[in-house]
């Protein structure tokens, strides 16, 4: 039996449509996906646990809740400590407003005085980016309730995960033919690995990255160092984008309570030395190890993911392109795609190879 073969513009029509699909459907179901996919990913990072309490022979309900139950006490205990942090950054606040208000005046006569904008014609153009800005206010506000729906719907999403693991897997296992049980088996024992991997490796650097920014602005001598080194650990955990991001807010701060540019200048120098360290230390060490994917690919997957599921996209794009580059280094056909997402780089290219031994065969 001949096997038909399509031409290449048909090929290409068919899966261009197929993407488009799949981007439609994560998109508009977002608001279903999101806590899945977060579910999932914490799910298998809390499955070694969950696995211990029943090697001790508890009851596998029992298990899932207990696991469930360290982990929000675990998480309550990180919000209650950044939470105290922001009541005493809020009892500041009406200094703050009046060193803002003085600092937004002086910014406006200088203004004046060097591009002749008036004083009113400046309040004119905030206030025309402040009504254009109320759709962002409301896409903000619909974020956060959706934030909170997410971390109610969660545990429950885990718990299921946990409790039908076998189920899932056996379907995951009988949907393919069974000459491929082994591929499925290597594809499924890697992924595990790697997100579990990915993810306690990001944990860790993310508390490293946030007790050097907290020292380094302890010793700057700002204003609620140890909210900004968190915040910014956690705005660090968004690859290549959230560094930049988290260098903002403690430049701001500085800028409000301090007089004069020095210790924004050190802000500065502090910041670049220890994001150097965390992208060419900790990170290759800790989190790099398994999810291998190169800058160009992170950077467009953080953009992408932004994009389609906003913040938590940005999240969620570098542990979904390490679960694809696992697959694609698994299955043939695609692994000239995993090879693009790695972070391999060849010394030469396969048109150089095919030219050199073209001129070595011919007469």
């Amino acid at each position: 039996m001949t096997v038909r073969q399509y031409p290449f513009y048909l090929k290409a029509t068919v899966i261009l449509f197929g993407i488009t699909l799949l981007v439609y459907v994560l998109f508009n179901l977002q608001d279903i996906l999101i806590p899945l996919a977060f579910a999932g990913i914490l799910a298998i990072l809390l499955n070694p646990l969950y696995n211990w309490f029943q090697k001790q022979k508890i009851p596998k309900s029992l298990s899932i809740i207990i696991t469930l139950l360290l982990t929000v006490i675990v998480f309550g205990g990180i919000m209650y400590f950044l939470s105290i942090q922001i009541a005493k950054f809020s009892d500041t606040l009406p200094v703050l407003k009046e060193k803002m208000i003085s600092l937004t005046t002086q910014l406006e006569e200088w203004t004046q005085a060097n591009f002749g904008i008036t004083v009113q014609k400046q309040i004119e153009l905030v206030n025309d980016a402040l009504s254009n800005s109320k759709a962002l206010v409301g896409s903000t506000l619909s974020t956060a309730l959706g934030t909170l729906s997410m971390i109610l719907l969660m545990p429950v999403y885990i718990f299921l995960f946990l409790f039908y693991k076998p189920l899932i897997l056996n379907f995951l296992f009988e949907v393919f033919a069974e000459e491929n049980s082994m591929h499925v088996s290597e594809i499924l024992n890697e992924t595990k690995s790697a997100i579990q991997s990915y993810m306690v490796g990001l944990l860790l650097e993310a508390l490293i990255v946030a007790v050097l920014n907290s020292t380094a602005l302890l010793i700057l001598g700002v204003k609620y160092a140890i909210l900004l080194g968190f915040i910014g650990a956690l705005l660090n955990m968004i690859p290549y984008i959230g560094g930049v991001i988290a260098i903002a807010l403690p430049v701001l701060i500085a800028t409000v309570t301090k007089d004069g540019y020095n210790t924004q200048l050190g802000i500065l120098i502090a910041y670049v030395i220890i994001q150097f360290i965390d992208n060419n230390i900790l990170a290759p060490r800790i989190v790099s190890s398994k999810v291998q994917i190169n800058a160009l690919i992170s950077i467009v997957a953080v953009l992408m993911g932004a994009a389609l599921w906003g913040v938590p996209g940005m999240f969620l794009s570098i542990p979904f392109v390490g679960i694809l580059k696992i697959i694609c280094d698994r299955v043939p056909d695609l692994k000239p795609w995993g090879k693009l997402l790695g972070d391999t780089v060849p010394t030469r290219h396969i048109g150089e190879i095919w030219n050199t031994a073209k001129k070595k065969v011919s007469p």
